[in-house]
């Protein structure tokens, strides 16, 4: 039975919710605002402008709470350590100050729908919202498709990892990285060891440790699924023996860098050396 934060993930329908989601205030708020110029252009009470735009508004007002319940759940996924988080951080504000603005313009609206032309300063407040929800809405674009935030999400089972482990590194000796037991069957964790980036899992009860950037086009590896002893790349669907780094499916063709994992005296000992050597590919 799929969670409450499963199910606005969009993991029962295995696909994300929150970008279907914003569809609709996206275009019902900028439909008030060619009505409200459209009531300044041609002022005809008979079509009833005014209130057209009102009912688009207090709808997309409405889809745009929906659509933020589910952003937010999305955005507690994002590793408090990723470089996408202040642009994520940022583009959920511009939303809530948007979203507040156009709610602010309904209030000044409510008992003049019965006018030939909004009011201006109602006006006014639409239209600064709409700025800053097309530059919200650019963001948005940049965290899926220069940061690949989100996408491949749905289809995890186990949680993401919440933050990066930092390690530094002493010679070619291996560091502690946590006690036993670090992970359950199918979940990920992400190391940094003086710079070398490792995503480990636990595969067939076995801890196992490879590169954390898919040799395809570097997706984050610790953001992919487990499963059958191999790790899917989230972004284009690679996979890669978890044991061996041995590629098992492309589009990926370079094997990746594996790196020696143990479990002794109650704790995770890992080795940044790598065992082979790859480098990612085009």
């Amino acid at each position: 039975m799929p969670t409450p934060k499963e199910i606005m993930e969009g993991k029962p329908l295995r696909s994300p919710l929150h970008p279907a989601l914003v569809h609709l205030p996206i275009a019902l708020f900028p439909l008030s605002f060619i009505l409200d110029l459209a009531s300044w252009m041609s002022p005809r009470p008979e079509l009833q402008l005014v209130r057209c735009a009102f009912i688009a508004i207090a709808v997309g007002i409405a889809s745009a709470v929906v659509a933020a319940i589910v952003g937010l759940v999305d955005y507690t996924g994002i590793r408090d350590d990723h470089p996408a988080k202040k642009t994520a951080t940022l583009h959920m504000v511009l939303n809530l100050v948007a979203v507040g603005l156009f709610a602010t313009g309904l209030g000044l609206r409510y008992g003049s729908l019965q006018l030939e032309r909004t009011g201006a300063l109602p006006l006014l407040i639409s239209g600064i919202a709409l700025g800053l929800l097309a530059y919200s809405g650019y963001l948005g674009g940049t965290l899926v498709y220069d940061d690949g935030i989100g996408v491949g999400r749905h289809r995890r089972r186990t949680p993401l990892p919440e933050k990066t482990i930092e390690r530094a590194r002493a010679g070619n000796t291996p560091v502690v990285i946590g006690t036993v037991p670090l992970l359950a069957e199918g979940e990920t964790a992400r190391v940094d060891v003086a710079g070398t980036v490792v995503a480990i899992t636990r595969s067939k009860d076995q801890l196992c440790a490879f590169q954390e950037f898919c040799t395809h086009r570097c997706g984050p590896l610790s953001e992919g699924k487990v499963e059958n002893g191999q790790v899917i790349c989230p972004w284009h669907g690679s996979r890669f023996s978890t044991a061996t780094g041995k590629v098992t499916q492309g589009p990926a063709k370079v094997d990746l860098r594996t790196f020696p994992i143990e479990e002794r005296e109650g704790k995770v000992w890992l080795q940044a050396e790598a065992r082979s050597s790859a480098s990612p590919g085009a």
